[in-house]
């Protein structure tokens, strides 16, 4: 189910972030539609994100485990970010690295925060929900 959900938290993610350069053309193979680059690199990053997390589960501290989880996240989408600006769009241009930095730190800062911190919601439902919601017989 976790890898389900950080799939579609992901794909959603990058379409937020980079869907405007959906209509850009990929500079390493000019036939690849937007579309399966994002949903390819969601794949594999779902899975490896997944299988990260549950290295996580032995943990107590839920709060130090949330926040590494939610790091792992942001770091994962923001080079992924970084990898499709560069190929659809710095490529084809004169982009310094810090300008690259600059502009997808501009545009993926806060839909990663914000579906970050949805899909750890998501992730830890049941824990959350055991923990603040008192058992009713």
């Amino acid at each position: 189910m976790s890898i389900a959900i950080i799939f579609f938290i992901t794909l959603l993610q990058m379409y937020w972030s980079m869907g405007g350069l959906s209509d850009h053309i990929s500079s390493e193979c000019l036939t690849c539609s937007f579309f399966k680059e994002v949903v390819l690199m969601s794949f594999f990053t779902s899975v490896f994100l997944s299988l990260i997390f549950t290295l996580f589960y032995s943990v107590k501290k839920t709060f130090i485990k949330t926040i590494i989880e939610l790091l792992l996240l942001i770091l994962f989408w923001f080079f992924m970010n970084y990898s499709i600006f560069v190929d659809r769009e710095s490529a084809w241009s004169t982009y310094d690295f810090k300008s690259e930095i600059y502009y997808v730190t501009l545009r993926s800062l806060f839909p990663s925060i914000l579906l970050g911190c949805t899909c750890l919601l998501l992730l830890h439902y049941k824990e959350i929900k055991t923990r603040f919601i008192p058992y009713k017989r």
